[in-house]
């Protein structure tokens, strides 16, 4: 027994020095209202292009750059009316460009093109099937499908592409497939829904139908660990990553939820955070950027391959004759 937990324990340390380590690379924003400044900026998406959308939630706008950071446009302002915004919270950006927002305040989500032209919108105050209560957490799925969480109604929603309600799932509670103030979310590659169950200080993931698949976290500080998570994103090569928010950090895992590796600390620092938010993957997944929420910047971070290939299992089985 004790042979096989080292083998274990060996192949679990391979696996995890094989995604490399995650090192900064670059920076943008700073607190205001200037183009390129930030007040608050809760969500980070990519498009296909490259661009990098932000909510920029407290200016009541959408702000899009380059993969590096050079200010391309902006558009919205406080209101109610088509392309107008209330603390937008959470931002989506689909494969034919179309960009998805989670108008929170004004309880609705719309859509626009890639420069930010209204396209439409969807949804009102209240708790029926496709009305919202704060709806925050955005992503897309297979077949175009758009997911949205809620704080208020605290369960997710489905849509088509154009805001045809399809299925709904969750509700108040800390058993499976219930949420408590649940944020943001994702979609990995083979359809699975990743939510970031925020007050539970838990990740809950589900089949694109909402069937439980599964769960991790706890509150704490530990490895796998978490002090209201917030953003999830999946990368393109499956990893899921994780804005932990009051641990200051982003932490990532196997899509079972298995720990790979971490890093950040509280801080205004470079690679440092004041509660991240939101990450997001590039279509590689070989740069993620990060929504530094009360710092008001993005940060942007490359994987540093590891130098050595990882042990293969004989190898590793040698080891222990």
């Amino acid at each position: 027994m004790r042979r096989i937990t080292a083998i274990a324990a060996a192949l679990a340390f391979a696996a995890a020095c094989s995604w490399g380590e995650w090192v900064y690379e670059g920076q943008w924003g700073r607190p205001g209202y200037g183009l390129g400044e930030f007040d608050s900026p809760r969500s980070v998406a990519v498009a296909p292009n490259g661009r990098v959308y932000v909510v920029d939630s407290n200016n009541h706008r959408i702000q899009y750059f380059s993969p590096t950071g050079e200010y391309k446009g902006t558009w919205g302002r406080l209101g109610t009316a088509a392309g107008f915004f209330n603390n937008p919270l959470g931002v989506a950006a689909a494969p034919n460009g179309y960009v998805y927002v989670t108008d929170s305040g004004n309880h609705r989500v719309q859509y626009f093109t890639p420069s930010g032209s209204f396209l439409g919108k969807w949804g009102s105050k209240g708790s029926a099937n496709a009305e919202f209560h704060t709806p925050c957490g955005i992503a897309l799925g297979g077949g175009r499908n758009v997911y949205v969480t809620e704080l208020g109604n605290e369960r997710v929603q489905v849509f088509t592409s154009t805001g045809s309600y399809l299925a709904k799932w969750g509700v108040h509670g800390s058993g499976n497939g219930q949420f408590y103030l649940p944020y943001g979310l994702a979609v990995a590659p083979n359809g699975n829904v990743y939510l970031g169950d925020t007050f539970n200080h838990r990740v809950q993931y589900f089949t694109p139908t909402g069937s439980f698949l599964g769960a991790w976290g706890s509150k704490g500080t530990g490895n796998g660990q978490f002090n209201y998570p917030e953003g999830v994103e999946v990368a393109s090569n499956g990893i899921v990553f994780v804005a932990d928010d009051l641990n200051h950090r982003i932490q990532y895992f196997t899509t079972s939820g298995s720990f790979l590796g971490k890093w950040g600390s509280h801080g205004s620092g470079n690679g440092q955070f004041h509660s991240p938010a939101d990450v997001a993957a590039s279509l590689t997944g070989a740069r993620l950027y990060v929504a530094d929420h009360y710092n008001d910047r993005i940060q942007y971070f490359n994987r540093n391959e590891p130098a050595v290939v990882p042990m293969s299992l004989g190898r590793v089985k040698g080891l222990f004759r």
